[in-house]
Protein backbone atom coordinates (compact mmCIF):
# COMPACT_ATOMS: atom_id res chain seq x y z
CA UNK A 1 0.00 0.00 0.00
CA UNK A 2 1.71 3.50 -1.14
CA UNK A 3 2.20 5.54 1.67
CA UNK A 4 0.16 8.79 2.19
CA UNK A 5 1.39 12.29 1.30
CA UNK A 6 2.21 13.89 4.47
CA UNK A 7 0.22 17.39 3.38
CA UNK A 8 -2.86 15.51 1.64
CA UNK A 9 -4.60 15.87 5.35
CA UNK A 10 -5.01 19.49 4.26
CA UNK A 11 -7.91 20.64 2.44
CA UNK A 12 -7.67 22.05 -0.49
CA UNK A 13 -8.23 25.87 0.16
CA UNK A 14 -5.36 25.62 3.17
CA UNK A 15 -2.70 24.39 0.60
CA UNK A 16 -3.74 27.21 -1.78
CA UNK A 17 -3.85 29.64 0.48
CA UNK A 18 -0.72 28.79 1.94
CA UNK A 19 0.88 28.61 -1.55
CA UNK A 20 -0.36 32.45 -2.30
CA UNK A 21 0.53 33.62 1.30
CA UNK A 22 4.57 32.22 1.47
CA UNK A 23 4.79 32.76 -2.65
CA UNK A 24 4.46 36.87 -1.10
CA UNK A 25 6.30 36.31 2.00
CA UNK A 26 9.47 34.68 0.38
CA UNK A 27 9.72 37.41 -2.35
CA UNK A 28 11.54 40.87 -1.63
CA UNK A 29 9.65 42.01 -4.07
CA UNK A 30 6.29 41.28 -3.29
CA UNK A 31 6.52 41.41 0.66
CA UNK A 32 7.25 45.25 0.79
CA UNK A 33 4.68 46.61 -0.99
CA UNK A 34 2.03 43.67 0.75
CA UNK A 35 2.88 44.77 3.75
CA UNK A 36 2.31 48.04 2.98
CA UNK A 37 -1.49 47.39 2.14
CA UNK A 38 -2.03 45.30 5.08
CA UNK A 39 -1.03 48.58 7.30
CA UNK A 40 -3.23 51.30 5.83
CA UNK A 41 -5.94 48.70 6.07
CA UNK A 42 -5.29 47.46 10.17
CA UNK A 43 -5.05 51.25 10.67
CA UNK A 44 -7.47 53.29 8.64
CA UNK A 45 -10.40 55.18 9.96
CA UNK A 46 -12.37 55.58 6.82
CA UNK A 47 -15.23 53.13 6.50
CA UNK A 48 -14.19 52.11 2.96
CA UNK A 49 -10.86 50.96 4.48
CA UNK A 50 -11.46 49.48 7.73
CA UNK A 51 -12.45 46.24 7.88
CA UNK A 52 -14.10 45.70 10.87
CA UNK A 53 -16.56 48.69 8.96
CA UNK A 54 -16.73 47.42 5.46
CA UNK A 55 -18.52 44.17 5.16
CA UNK A 56 -17.20 43.55 1.82
CA UNK A 57 -13.72 43.89 2.40
CA UNK A 58 -14.20 41.83 6.09
CA UNK A 59 -15.82 39.67 3.91
CA UNK A 60 -12.63 39.56 1.20
CA UNK A 61 -10.33 39.01 3.91
CA UNK A 62 -11.88 36.93 6.59
CA UNK A 63 -11.89 34.39 3.38
CA UNK A 64 -7.91 34.53 2.61
CA UNK A 65 -5.59 36.21 4.95
CA UNK A 66 -7.60 36.12 8.23
CA UNK A 67 -8.65 31.85 7.39
CA UNK A 68 -4.90 31.36 7.00
CA UNK A 69 -3.73 32.54 10.23
CA UNK A 70 -6.66 33.46 12.50
CA UNK A 71 -8.98 31.61 14.79
CA UNK A 72 -12.12 33.48 14.59
CA UNK A 73 -14.00 36.24 16.06
CA UNK A 74 -16.23 34.55 18.50
CA UNK A 75 -16.00 31.57 20.89
CA UNK A 76 -18.10 29.31 18.39
CA UNK A 77 -15.44 30.40 15.25
CA UNK A 78 -12.37 29.70 17.61
CA UNK A 79 -14.00 26.39 18.81
CA UNK A 80 -15.10 25.07 15.12
CA UNK A 81 -11.43 25.49 13.94
CA UNK A 82 -9.50 24.19 17.28
CA UNK A 83 -11.65 21.49 16.64
CA UNK A 84 -11.17 20.95 13.15
CA UNK A 85 -7.27 21.11 13.88
CA UNK A 86 -7.57 18.36 16.16
CA UNK A 87 -9.71 16.06 13.38
CA UNK A 88 -6.69 16.24 11.15
CA UNK A 89 -4.03 15.29 13.15
CA UNK A 90 -3.04 17.91 15.31
CA UNK A 91 -2.83 17.57 19.26
CA UNK A 92 -4.00 20.79 20.01
CA UNK A 93 -3.51 24.79 19.57
CA UNK A 94 -1.10 27.35 20.94
CA UNK A 95 -4.40 30.48 21.53
CA UNK A 96 -3.37 34.14 21.32
CA UNK A 97 -5.32 36.87 22.24
CA UNK A 98 -5.21 39.64 18.82
CA UNK A 99 -6.26 43.03 20.77
CA UNK A 100 -3.14 44.25 22.47
CA UNK A 101 -2.10 47.88 23.76
CA UNK A 102 0.35 49.87 21.56
CA UNK A 103 1.85 52.46 22.66
CA UNK A 104 3.35 55.10 20.40
CA UNK A 105 7.09 56.29 20.35
CA UNK A 106 5.96 59.22 22.31
CA UNK A 107 4.60 57.12 24.94
CA UNK A 108 7.49 54.67 24.84
CA UNK A 109 10.19 57.14 25.20
CA UNK A 110 8.57 58.74 28.30
CA UNK A 111 7.90 55.89 30.40
CA UNK A 112 7.43 56.13 33.71
CA UNK A 113 5.87 54.43 36.90
CA UNK A 114 3.08 56.52 36.52
CA UNK A 115 2.36 57.04 39.48
CA UNK A 116 1.20 54.10 41.32
CA UNK A 117 -2.31 55.25 43.05
CA UNK A 118 -2.01 58.47 41.14
CA UNK A 119 -5.18 59.33 38.57
CA UNK A 120 -2.51 57.84 35.87
CA UNK A 121 -1.79 55.02 37.18
CA UNK A 122 -5.79 54.48 37.52
CA UNK A 123 -6.00 54.86 33.96
CA UNK A 124 -3.46 52.85 32.76
CA UNK A 125 -5.42 50.16 34.99
CA UNK A 126 -8.77 50.63 33.23
CA UNK A 127 -7.39 51.82 29.51
CA UNK A 128 -4.53 48.86 29.10
CA UNK A 129 -4.28 46.22 32.59
CA UNK A 130 -8.06 44.73 32.50
CA UNK A 131 -8.33 45.32 28.82
CA UNK A 132 -5.57 43.08 28.46
CA UNK A 133 -6.12 40.77 31.49
CA UNK A 134 -9.54 40.23 30.59
CA UNK A 135 -8.81 39.08 26.56
CA UNK A 136 -6.34 36.47 28.22
CA UNK A 137 -8.81 35.17 30.76
CA UNK A 138 -11.18 34.34 28.02
CA UNK A 139 -8.83 33.06 25.67
CA UNK A 140 -8.08 30.94 28.46
CA UNK A 141 -11.49 29.69 29.07
CA UNK A 142 -11.65 29.18 24.76
CA UNK A 143 -9.06 26.64 25.13
CA UNK A 144 -9.30 23.05 25.77
CA UNK A 145 -7.05 21.02 29.04
CA UNK A 146 -3.50 20.40 27.35
CA UNK A 147 -3.80 23.36 25.02
CA UNK A 148 -1.51 26.27 25.17
CA UNK A 149 -2.56 30.06 25.33
CA UNK A 150 0.24 32.34 24.32
CA UNK A 151 0.45 36.11 26.41
CA UNK A 152 3.09 38.89 26.18
CA UNK A 153 3.43 40.87 29.22
CA UNK A 154 3.71 44.63 26.97
CA UNK A 155 -0.05 43.88 25.64
CA UNK A 156 -0.58 44.81 29.59
CA UNK A 157 0.69 48.36 28.40
CA UNK A 158 2.75 51.40 30.31
CA UNK A 159 2.98 49.89 33.92
CA UNK A 160 4.04 46.64 32.04
CA UNK A 161 6.90 48.40 30.30
CA UNK A 162 7.87 50.74 33.25
CA UNK A 163 8.42 47.57 35.53
CA UNK A 164 10.13 45.49 32.90
CA UNK A 165 12.39 47.96 31.64
CA UNK A 166 13.15 48.48 35.13
CA UNK A 167 13.58 44.68 36.14
CA UNK A 168 10.59 45.76 39.31
CA UNK A 169 8.05 43.84 39.80
CA UNK A 170 4.52 44.18 38.56
CA UNK A 171 2.73 47.04 40.02
CA UNK A 172 -0.25 45.64 42.32
CA UNK A 173 -2.81 45.27 39.44
CA UNK A 174 -0.67 44.05 37.29
CA UNK A 175 0.18 41.49 39.60
CA UNK A 176 -3.36 40.48 40.66
CA UNK A 177 -4.34 40.23 37.16
CA UNK A 178 -1.49 37.93 36.43
CA UNK A 179 -2.12 36.02 39.26
CA UNK A 180 -6.06 35.64 38.00
CA UNK A 181 -4.66 34.44 34.56
CA UNK A 182 -2.19 32.03 36.00
CA UNK A 183 -4.79 30.50 38.60
CA UNK A 184 -7.84 30.11 35.75
CA UNK A 185 -5.22 28.18 34.08
CA UNK A 186 -3.83 25.74 36.36
CA UNK A 187 -7.84 25.06 37.26
CA UNK A 188 -8.52 24.25 33.52
CA UNK A 189 -5.01 22.63 33.00
CA UNK A 190 -3.72 24.61 30.67
CA UNK A 191 -0.45 26.10 29.89
CA UNK A 192 0.44 29.43 29.32
CA UNK A 193 3.62 30.49 27.88
CA UNK A 194 5.03 33.41 28.19
CA UNK A 195 6.28 35.31 24.90
CA UNK A 196 10.22 36.58 24.64
CA UNK A 197 10.47 40.23 23.95
CA UNK A 198 13.28 42.85 23.03
CA UNK A 199 16.09 43.01 25.07
CA UNK A 200 15.15 46.07 26.82
CA UNK A 201 12.21 44.35 28.58
CA UNK A 202 14.15 40.92 28.66
CA UNK A 203 15.77 40.16 31.50
CA UNK A 204 12.63 41.66 33.56
CA UNK A 205 10.25 39.22 31.57
CA UNK A 206 13.13 36.34 32.73
CA UNK A 207 12.75 37.19 36.28
CA UNK A 208 9.09 37.70 36.71
CA UNK A 209 8.63 34.27 34.52
CA UNK A 210 11.06 32.08 36.71
CA UNK A 211 8.82 33.71 39.78
CA UNK A 212 5.79 32.48 38.24
CA UNK A 213 7.30 28.94 37.41
CA UNK A 214 7.73 29.04 41.29
CA UNK A 215 4.53 29.73 42.15
CA UNK A 216 2.38 27.27 39.84
CA UNK A 217 4.47 24.63 38.25
CA UNK A 218 4.98 21.54 40.23
CA UNK A 219 7.09 18.72 40.50
CA UNK A 220 5.31 17.37 38.00
CA UNK A 221 4.01 19.34 35.58
CA UNK A 222 4.80 22.94 34.16
CA UNK A 223 1.49 25.27 33.90
CA UNK A 224 4.14 28.59 33.16
CA UNK A 225 6.71 28.18 30.57
CA UNK A 226 9.27 30.83 29.61
CA UNK A 227 10.53 31.28 26.17
CA UNK A 228 14.39 31.08 25.45
CA UNK A 229 16.13 32.28 22.26
CA UNK A 230 18.82 29.87 20.84
CA UNK A 231 20.27 33.39 18.73
CA UNK A 232 21.42 35.29 21.79
CA UNK A 233 24.53 34.04 22.86
CA UNK A 234 23.37 34.11 26.34
CA UNK A 235 20.67 31.78 26.06
CA UNK A 236 22.35 28.71 27.38
CA UNK A 237 23.67 30.03 30.68
CA UNK A 238 20.54 31.91 31.49
CA UNK A 239 18.89 28.61 30.90
CA UNK A 240 21.11 27.06 33.07
CA UNK A 241 20.49 29.36 35.89
CA UNK A 242 16.92 28.68 35.48
CA UNK A 243 17.32 24.78 35.50
CA UNK A 244 19.28 24.96 38.33
CA UNK A 245 16.78 27.05 40.33
CA UNK A 246 13.88 24.67 39.19
CA UNK A 247 16.32 21.98 40.69
CA UNK A 248 16.36 24.02 43.70
CA UNK A 249 13.15 25.09 43.95
CA UNK A 250 11.53 21.07 43.32
CA UNK A 251 9.52 22.33 40.11
CA UNK A 252 9.79 21.66 36.75
CA UNK A 253 10.76 23.53 34.53
CA UNK A 254 8.22 25.02 31.41
CA UNK A 255 11.12 25.78 28.26
CA UNK A 256 9.65 26.90 24.84
CA UNK A 257 12.63 26.78 22.90
CA UNK A 258 12.68 29.37 19.64
CA UNK A 259 15.34 30.32 17.64
CA UNK A 260 14.69 34.13 17.94
CA UNK A 261 12.36 36.59 16.34
CA UNK A 262 13.97 40.61 17.08
CA UNK A 263 17.29 39.82 14.64
CA UNK A 264 16.21 43.60 12.99
CA UNK A 265 16.13 45.43 16.64
CA UNK A 266 18.16 43.36 19.04
CA UNK A 267 21.49 44.36 19.65
CA UNK A 268 23.87 42.69 16.59
CA UNK A 269 26.48 41.97 19.19
CA UNK A 270 24.14 39.39 21.30
CA UNK A 271 23.32 37.32 18.59
CA UNK A 272 25.74 34.36 17.41
CA UNK A 273 27.64 35.49 14.39
CA UNK A 274 26.09 32.61 12.04
CA UNK A 275 23.03 31.30 11.57
CA UNK A 276 24.69 27.88 11.34
CA UNK A 277 25.56 28.87 15.14
CA UNK A 278 22.42 29.70 16.19
CA UNK A 279 21.09 26.34 14.60
CA UNK A 280 24.38 24.32 16.63
CA UNK A 281 22.77 26.12 19.79
CA UNK A 282 19.11 24.91 19.15
CA UNK A 283 19.97 21.88 18.18
CA UNK A 284 22.32 21.51 21.38
CA UNK A 285 19.75 22.78 23.79
CA UNK A 286 16.68 20.68 22.98
CA UNK A 287 19.03 17.64 22.41
CA UNK A 288 20.35 18.15 26.34
CA UNK A 289 16.87 18.65 27.66
CA UNK A 290 15.54 15.20 25.80
CA UNK A 291 18.21 13.53 27.03
CA UNK A 292 18.51 14.90 30.55
CA UNK A 293 22.11 15.69 30.86
CA UNK A 294 24.44 17.95 31.00
CA UNK A 295 26.06 18.71 27.40
CA UNK A 296 26.58 21.85 24.97
CA UNK A 297 26.00 23.85 25.09
CA UNK A 298 24.35 23.93 28.60
CA UNK A 299 27.02 23.43 30.84
CA UNK A 300 27.07 23.36 34.82
CA UNK A 301 29.23 26.01 36.69
CA UNK A 302 31.81 25.28 38.28
CA UNK A 303 30.60 25.66 41.94
CA UNK A 304 27.12 23.15 40.78
CA UNK A 305 27.04 19.46 41.29
CA UNK A 306 26.33 16.75 38.83
CA UNK A 307 25.51 14.18 41.32
CA UNK A 308 22.26 15.48 41.46
CA UNK A 309 19.76 14.64 39.00
CA UNK A 310 18.74 16.77 36.05
CA UNK A 311 16.02 19.23 36.22
CA UNK A 312 12.54 17.86 35.75
CA UNK A 313 11.82 20.23 32.25
CA UNK A 314 8.41 20.06 29.92
CA UNK A 315 9.79 21.75 26.72
CA UNK A 316 7.56 23.10 23.45
CA UNK A 317 10.04 23.02 20.31
CA UNK A 318 8.99 25.78 18.45
CA UNK A 319 10.56 25.39 14.96
CA UNK A 320 9.47 25.42 11.23
CA UNK A 321 12.99 24.06 10.52
CA UNK A 322 12.62 20.84 9.48
CA UNK A 323 16.35 19.59 10.13
CA UNK A 324 15.92 20.35 13.88
CA UNK A 325 12.24 19.10 13.79
CA UNK A 326 13.34 15.87 12.58
CA UNK A 327 16.81 15.14 14.68
CA UNK A 328 14.57 15.87 17.53
CA UNK A 329 11.97 13.04 16.77
CA UNK A 330 15.20 10.35 15.94
CA UNK A 331 15.97 11.37 19.52
CA UNK A 332 12.78 10.51 20.68
CA UNK A 333 12.20 7.19 18.71
CA UNK A 334 16.04 5.98 20.08
CA UNK A 335 14.64 6.07 23.27
CA UNK A 336 15.59 9.72 24.69
CA UNK A 337 12.45 10.71 25.53
CA UNK A 338 12.65 11.60 29.32
CA UNK A 339 10.92 15.12 28.77
CA UNK A 340 7.67 15.81 27.82
CA UNK A 341 7.53 17.34 24.55
CA UNK A 342 5.63 19.17 21.80
CA UNK A 343 6.17 20.61 18.78
CA UNK A 344 4.76 23.49 17.73
CA UNK A 345 4.68 25.57 14.17
CA UNK A 346 2.17 28.46 13.08
CA UNK A 347 -0.85 28.08 11.47
CA UNK A 348 -0.82 28.44 8.13
CA UNK A 349 3.10 28.05 7.76
CA UNK A 350 5.04 25.29 8.11
CA UNK A 351 2.53 22.58 7.40
CA UNK A 352 5.15 20.71 5.83
CA UNK A 353 7.14 20.32 9.01
CA UNK A 354 4.24 19.48 10.83
CA UNK A 355 2.54 16.71 8.95
CA UNK A 356 6.03 15.42 7.97
CA UNK A 357 5.32 12.75 10.71
CA UNK A 358 2.11 12.60 10.72
CA UNK A 359 0.50 11.66 13.62
CA UNK A 360 3.97 10.32 15.52
CA UNK A 361 4.28 14.37 16.46
CA UNK A 362 2.74 16.20 18.92
CA UNK A 363 1.95 18.96 16.75
CA UNK A 364 0.51 22.23 17.76
CA UNK A 365 -0.80 24.96 15.69
CA UNK A 366 -0.44 29.07 16.78
CA UNK A 367 -2.95 31.24 15.88
CA UNK A 368 -5.21 33.99 17.31
CA UNK A 369 -8.20 35.17 17.64
CA UNK A 370 -10.35 38.52 17.15
CA UNK A 371 -11.88 41.00 15.16
CA UNK A 372 -10.76 40.79 11.59
CA UNK A 373 -9.41 44.56 12.09
CA UNK A 374 -7.76 43.34 15.43
CA UNK A 375 -6.00 40.29 13.71
CA UNK A 376 -4.53 42.09 11.00
CA UNK A 377 -2.99 44.54 13.25
CA UNK A 378 -1.26 41.94 15.35
CA UNK A 379 -0.01 39.81 12.38
CA UNK A 380 1.16 42.93 11.12
CA UNK A 381 3.24 44.11 13.81
CA UNK A 382 4.35 39.94 14.32
CA UNK A 383 5.74 40.64 10.23
CA UNK A 384 7.13 43.88 11.12
CA UNK A 385 9.38 42.37 14.42
CA UNK A 386 10.31 38.74 12.52
CA UNK A 387 10.59 40.46 9.24
CA UNK A 388 13.54 38.19 9.01
CA UNK A 389 11.62 34.83 9.57
CA UNK A 390 9.00 35.40 7.34
CA UNK A 391 11.19 36.17 4.44
CA UNK A 392 12.61 32.34 4.90
CA UNK A 393 9.50 31.15 3.83
CA UNK A 394 10.83 29.34 0.42
CA UNK A 395 10.81 26.07 1.76
CA UNK A 396 6.57 26.32 2.60
CA UNK A 397 6.00 27.83 -0.32
CA UNK A 398 7.96 24.63 -2.53
CA UNK A 399 5.95 22.31 -0.38
CA UNK A 400 3.20 23.41 -0.79
CA UNK A 401 3.39 24.03 -4.60
CA UNK A 402 4.75 20.38 -4.84
CA UNK A 403 1.01 19.08 -3.21
CA UNK A 404 -0.82 21.44 -5.67
CA UNK A 405 1.11 19.30 -8.40
CA UNK A 406 1.08 15.94 -6.79
CA UNK A 407 -3.02 16.76 -6.91
CA UNK A 408 -3.99 18.02 -9.99
CA UNK A 409 -1.51 14.44 -11.52
CA UNK A 410 -3.88 12.42 -9.24
CA UNK A 411 -6.86 14.04 -10.73
CA UNK A 412 -5.87 13.08 -13.84
CA UNK A 413 -4.98 9.62 -13.15
CA UNK A 414 -0.79 10.41 -13.09
CA UNK A 415 -0.09 9.79 -9.40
Amino acid sequence: MAKRAPLAVLPLTSVLRTLMTTTVSSSKFLLPPSLAIMSILANSHTRALNPDRNPLLRFILKKTFYAQFCAGEAAVEVRHTIASLKNIGFSGVILGYAKEVVLTDAQTRDLTSNGIGSAAAQKCITAEIKPWADGTMETVMLASPGDFVALKFTGAGRQALYALSQRLPPSEALASAIDQICELAASRGVRLLFDAEQQAVQAGIDDWTLEYMRRFNTPEKAIVYGTYQAYLKATPEALTRHLLAAREGGFTLGVKLVRGAYLGSDPRHLIHDTKSDTDACYDGIAEALLRRQWIAPLQLPPNAKDTEAFPDVNMVLASHNRGSVLKARSLIDGGNDKTEVAFAQLQGMADEVSSAEEKKLHAYKYLVWGSTGECMKYLLRRAHENRDAVQRTRSGRDAMRAEVVRRVKGFFGFA
